[in-house]
Parts: structure tokens; sequence; C-alpha cells
């Protein structure tokens, strides 16, 4: 029997029986028409495909930005799905009008990814920032503005709505109140929890499917006219889980939390309280929202963080088949490129890893040709147990210097136990140096590489121990 998709588009409810793979863009501009939402990089760059995704909550509705581009139709089944035709009034909005009055529009393609990212954060907010505010716009690119008119529009469409007084204690009312949501919002909870009920997602694996989707934002970018033409199977109805909690002394991840999930983990944030700022080198906000640390590790790029980060906290996977578990250290879960220790008939379930005791320190390293939104040339990360200036525990990662995420056992094993100086660290590099075997590409040469990777490890110790290494010391 053919699956429908059923959701709601702005005011719309939409039932419809195309692939499930198909991006949620592609029907938007070909079925709908709904050309507002544009077509640019087809990469999850450029954010002007961006839409906005809301899904029930014990709380209400949760909103968040979405690259239309990279989102299979398939995972917005029983959801509301915003573009820019959905948020016009027969006035423009506050944040529209801010924009006209700062010049913030030029040639005018990216101005509806703009436009809905912001109102996406009004929604998710009820007390606002203006540096949260220009967050929520990091996946957006403007070529013509250079941005900082769009800067202003934003502090001014978060003055211009904080200096009206609303009555009701519903946020999305007050928003509706002063003119940054159309009326129909206020009946989309009841219209939503109506759907829900009429509608079953599908938990079933397809084992006919040649492809797993979990967030896709990597898939998408290289595949996406093949998944166009064959059965695959999706990971975001409750196959694998998304939650992140701590038991008996350790963090369990769900296969299927997104970054998004970690940045606001209350057991990462308690433990490791620098991990946000580590996060927020991945992709942009809508990525984030998307990108799933599950998929992150089965992809294998040498050059994942999500991975290179594991690698560095020595996690462990809980791989499932069927009704049977079983569990293999991330460090030898690699076997060579794009080779891993996974059965066809297998699923990366969960991940664990132990949660800090005592004297510990961790860092993560990215260089990239840009500072966000980029993918890195080499990144690093590092985790230290110490006791009395000598490392007890550590655990060493590097990306972009193998063909895969690559743990640096040699430079562990040799550190272990030594005290921490720059002879030591500067010894620590040169094995380093044996163990890694980078390749030329456009992202550096290997000469270029390996030198990052000797001062990415500095990096760590001269930030970690300021008081024990400097930068003057590295010869």
């Amino acid at each position: 029997m053919e699956r429908k998709i059923n959701f709601i588009c702005n005011r719309e409810e939409i039932s419809t029986s195309i692939h499930p793979g198909i991006t949620l863009l592609d029907f938007l501009r070909k079925n709908l028409l709904l050309t507002g939402t544009k077509e640019g990089c087809r990469e999850g760059d450029c954010g002007s495909c961006t839409i906005l995704v809301g899904s029930l909550t014990n709380e209400g509705i949760e909103y968040k930005s979405v690259n239309s581009c990279l989102l299979p139709i398939n995972d917005v089944n029983g959801k509301h799905v915003v573009t820019i035709e959905g948020l016009n009034k027969d006035q423009l909005s506050p944040v529209q009008t801010s924009f006209v009055d700062e010049g913030a529009s030029q040639c005018g393609f990216c101005t509806p990814g703009f436009i809905v990212s912001l109102t996406g954060y009004l929604l998710s907010r009820q007390n606002f920032d203006k540096d949260d505010a220009v967050y929520s716009m990091d996946g957006n690119i403007c070529r013509c503005t250079g941005h900082s008119s769009i800067i202003r529009a934003a502090q001014k469409s978060l003055d211009k709505i904080q200096s009206q007084k609303t009555s009701s204690k519903n946020h999305i009312k007050n928003l509706i109140e002063v003119g940054v949501l159309p009326e129909y919002f206020s009946k989309i909870k009841l219209n939503l929890e109506k759907l829900q009920k009429s509608i079953k997602a599908s938990r079933r694996v397809n084992k006919n499917g040649k492809h797993l989707i979990s967030g896709g934002t990597d898939l998408y970018v290289q595949k996406w006219e093949e998944i166009y033409n064959t059965e695959v199977n999706f990971l975001s109805t409750g196959v694998i889980p998304t939650s992140i909690k701590e038991k008996d002394g350790k963090c369990i991840i769900g296969a299927g939390a997104s970054v998004c999930d970690l940045i606001e983990s209350p057991v990462i944030n308690e433990n490791f309280p620098q991990m946000k700022n580590h996060l927020k080198l991945f992709g942009s906000l809508p990525i984030r929202n998307r990108a799933t640390v599950g998929g992150n590790i089965v992809n294998a790029s040498p050059i994942g963080d999500i991975a290179n980060i594991l690698l560095a906290l020595d996690a462990e996977l809980r791989i499932k088949s069927g009704k049977s578990f079983r569990r293999v250290n991330l460090k030898e879960f690699y076997k060579g490129y794009k080779k891993l220790n996974l059965k066809r008939s297998e699923l990366v379930y969960e991940i664990s890893f132990n949660l800090p005791v005592g004297n510990f320190y961790f860092n993560f390293e990215k260089v990239s040709k840009r500072t966000y939104l980029d993918i890195a040339s080499v990144n690093s990360s590092i985790y230290i147990e110490t006791n009395s200036n000598k490392i007890v525990k550590i655990h060493l990662s590097a990306g972009g210097v193998a063909p895969i995420p690559l743990y640096l056992k040699k430079v562990c094993k040799f550190l272990q136990g030594k005290e921490i100086d720059a002879a030591t660290i500067t010894d620590a590099c040169k094995i380093a140096e044996s163990e890694i075997s980078p390749i030329s590409d456009v992202r550096g040469s290997a000469k270029y590489k390996r030198l990052l990777l000797r001062q990415l490890i500095f990096t760590h110790f001269i930030k970690l121990f300021p008081d024990r290494i400097s930068i003057g010391m590295i010869a």
C-alpha cells in the first residue's frame, strides 16, 4: 500500500504520495509553486532555501530553521512547514519593515531565508538578545549588503517588538498581536494534534532500501539524484533514539541526536562547559538542527568534527541488528577510507563515553579557510587527566591527515605518565608525524597539513596549560 505523507504547509494541509526521499525544496517549488523558497547552492551553505519546521512537544510547538534543499519530505510528516509565503500578511511584519528601513535587501534572492530564520528565532525565544538574533541567521549568506545592514535590521526588529505591550501569556499569540505572525498560527497547534491522530509514522526499516538517511546533510549533497530514484530508509521515525542522558557515570547519546541536541544538553554542558563553543564550529544552525551524531560517525569523513571529538572522549558504539546488540570502541570502527566495522544489517544505535572525574582537560581545534561554516583542513581533539603535572590519561585525535578519523595511538602511549613541558610535546609531535599520511588536495598540501597538526597539538597544550607551555617555547 502506498504510504502518504501528511503535513501542514503554512495554512494548508498537504497529503502526498510522492517519493519520500524528494527534498522539501523541490516539492515546495515544483508541486506547490511556493517559489519564495529559493534554490541556491543546494548544499546547505547559502541559506536561501531556509524554512521553519514545527514539531509538537509537551510544551506546544517547537520551530527550527532547516535547509529545505537537504530535507527529505518524509521528515515533515505530521509537522508544520513555514515558508516565506506563510509569514505574509496584508502589511509587512516588523521584521520585514526593518529590512526595508535598513536597506538590508538589495537583489532580494537571499532575503526570504533571512526573514524566515529571524522569525524562527522570535518563535523560539521569550526573551530576545541581539547577538542571539544574529546567531540565528548564521546559515544565511548575502552577497550584496556585507551583512551590516542585516545586523541593524535584526536589532531594529527586536526594538520594534519589545516596544509594544502584549496582553497574552501565550508566546505565539503575543507575536500575532505585534504583527510578527499571521493570525492562522493561533490554530496550528490544534490542527497539528488532529493531524497526528490521523497518521502513524512508519517505524519499519525497509530492508530493500539502498541508503539509510538520518539527518541527510551530507548524503543529499553527494547523492540526491540517486536518492530520488531508489528505495531509502529513514531513521527519523523512532528507529534510533535521540536522547542524551547520564547513567552509571556515562554519557549515553542516541545516534539520532542532532548537533543542536548536544549543544543544548545539560549533561554535556555540566561536564564540558566549553563544548557548545566547539560545536558551533560545526556547520550552520540549520545544519546543526538536522545533522546527527550517528550520521557523522557512519559518514566516516576523515575530517568529521563529531567523530574527532568522540575519539578523544574514548567513545564506544552500541550497534543494533534486529533485537541483538554488540559494542565496539570507536577507535576500532574505522577500517579504511569509508570502510566500517558495520554489517549491512546493523545500525549504530547509541554512543557512550565515561564522564570525567577529577582533574581533567578537554580541547578541540579546527583550521579551515573560514572560521565558521566550513570544512576543516585539519582538526584535532584532546582529553587529558593529570596528577602533579604528570599525564595519567590521554586521548588525542586528528582529522584531515589520514583516510579515516584518526586516533593517535602512538602519541598517547608516549605521553602517558610524562610531565608536561615543551620538550615532551616536541617529541610527541615527531611521533605524530609517523602516524599520519595526509594527501594534497583543495584544503592544503600534505606538507601544510603535517605542519598544521603539529601546531594544533602545541595549541592544545598552550591553551590548557599556559603556565607550563607558551608560544615562545615552540621550536
